[in-house]
């Protein structure tokens, strides 16, 4: 039997489809339906492993989770990672395949379009259900669409469900114009509107949905209402803002130009008693006890900002005077002495010293390492897991002490520690969802500045399953979803 599918695609960036997804993915799972995700194509700098060591984007790993299935390179076949303002590093089912312009990537768009088809081929032998998400707009008009948004809905010969925010305003004319500028035929894809993010008074806005019915004669399926829970960003966009709260332990991390997975930190930012900002290189870090340097898709064009921004120098500043630091990929090798690129993976510039404040070398290689890592850390002797997708190779002088002892055939340590276990690097991404680890980390910190010490250990798993449980209720009960299955069933 042919698995059914359904489609979001957006009036543009950010109205929300991702996260709806992610519900759509809970709720069909609750029904006992073996459900996928699939995003044909996502460009983001946050990006996840699977078990086999393939890299996709964040956003689909998180609607695995809540399918409740393990993620695959399948559904996100295309990551496209910027790398500047005019190109991508493309990875191409899990795997680095080339860096290229924009101009030089839609030329070859028909070339992938095959694979695309190929793969989700696969996934519809594999399936029940599939969630399949768009990307922007269908509306771009001068741009093709082999296998993004309509293109890939009828590849797939799914029915689609427009989202629009109306907290951007000018929902209703977001909508009409989106489904306005459409040819005729994909047009008539659109079998229904969800407006997202609503805020107010329902009865208000009563009149709107039935004049844009009328317009277009597509039904409104449901208005989703505004909501807060602590789960990641949608792929492209996040709120640094929704983290500060307040607590006695001031972490900040340092906001680089090209930051990549800045879900590294929201596990830490629901410990109790913490107060996670997120830093201009610009400004001060005299209120921080922690200072993170996160991960980066272009290391050398980071720690060239730091060092024009003079950040770099309120970092090492900041270490020797007795605040932590902590860095994780990218910002692990910005820690240490030197970052070596003969190869040109990143830049034309074939060295830079680092901050020093570490006693490793880092030289980039054009293989990326994309693995799911586990070990023991040496501060505590507490087991940890994480991710990793590094392209960078790092050599710990002999002498000094590594972060986590780990069981690979290519090495068993990794990471760096300084003498006092105040400045720590390491590869592992989400390294503090590990929550053991993250509390005595924290305390061993609040020690250090006399800050009374928690006893709540964050499970983020857990955390996060709670969360899409609580999604999966409000998006079902804001739906019609009779009709959504309705409109599944007939397809198109």
């Amino acid at each position: 039997m042919k698995a059914k599918s359904i489609m979001l695609q957006g009036t543009g960036s950010t109205v929300g489809k991702s996260i709806l997804c992610v519900a759509l993915c809970k709720i069909f799972a609750e029904k006992g339906l073996k459900v996928t995700p699939f995003k044909s194509q996502n460009m983001s700098l946050n990006s996840g492993v699977t078990p086999e060591g393939e890299e996709m984007g964040r956003a689909q790993v998180m609607q695995a989770e809540a399918a409740g299935v393990a993620p695959s390179a399948k559904m996100n076949p295309i990551l496209l990672k910027p790398t500047s303002d005019r190109a991508s590093q493309i990875v191409l089912l899990g795997k680095v395949w080339n860096t290229l312009d924009a101009v030089n990537y839609f030329d070859i768009k028909k070339e992938l379009k095959s694979t695309v088809e190929g793969v989700y081929r696969d996934i519809e032998k594999e399936s029940e259900v599939i969630v399949i998400e768009g990307a922007g707009s269908p509306a771009e008009i001068n741009l093709s669409d082999e296998f993004v948004n309509m293109g890939m809905a009828k590849i797939a010969k799914s029915p689609v469900i427009l989202v629009g925010d109306i907290d951007k305003g000018g929902v209703f004319a977001s909508l009409y114009g989106t489904v306005m500028l459409l040819p005729e035929d994909e047009r008539k894809l659109i079998k229904g509107f969800i407006i997202n993010k609503f805020r107010g008074s329902i009865e208000l806005l009563e009149p709107g949905l039935k004049q844009i019915e009328d317009l277009t004669g597509i039904p409104v399926l449901g208005v989703v209402p505004y909501f807060n829970l602590e789960l990641e960003d949608e792929d492209s966009v996040v709120d640094f803002n929704k983290f500060t709260k307040e607590g006695a332990l001031k972490v900040g991390v340092i906001k680089l130009p090209y930051m990549s997975n800045f879900t590294d930190f929201n596990s830490l930012a629901l410990n109790k008693g913490v107060s996670l900002s997120f830093i201009d290189l610009n400004e001060s870090l005299e209120d921080y006890h922690l200072i993170i340097l996160p991960g980066s898709k272009s290391t050398l064009g980071d720690l060239k900002a730091l060092k024009e921004s003079g950040m770099d120098e309120k970092i090492k500043k900041a270490a020797k005077g007795g605040k932590f630091v902590f860095g994780i990929c990218g910002g692990y090798q910005i820690l240490g002495k030197t970052i070596i690129d003969k190869a040109g993976v990143e830049t034309s510039l074939k060295e830079d010293a680092g901050l020093g404040l570490l006693d490793i070398e880092t030289e980039f290689i054009n293989e990326k390492e994309t693995v799911i890592s586990k070990g023991r850390e040496s501060l505590f002797n507490t087991e940890v897991t994480g991710y990793e997708i590094h392209m960078g190779r790092t050599k710990v002088n002999k002498n000094s002490r590594h972060f986590i002892s780990q069981d690979k055939e290519e090495a068993n340590i990794d990471g760096n520690v300084d003498s006092e276990g105040r400045i720590i690097g390491t590869y592992y991404h989400g390294i503090f969802d590990n929550g053991e680890f993250t509390l005595r980390y924290l305390n061993m910190i609040r020690e250090k500045f006399n800050i009374p010490l928690e006893t709540e250990i964050i499970n983020y798993l857990e955390h996060k399953n709670e969360e899409y449980h609580k999604l999966a209720d409000i998006v079902r009960e804001s739906l019609d979803m009779e009709k959504i299955h309705k409109i599944m069933e007939e397809g198109v």
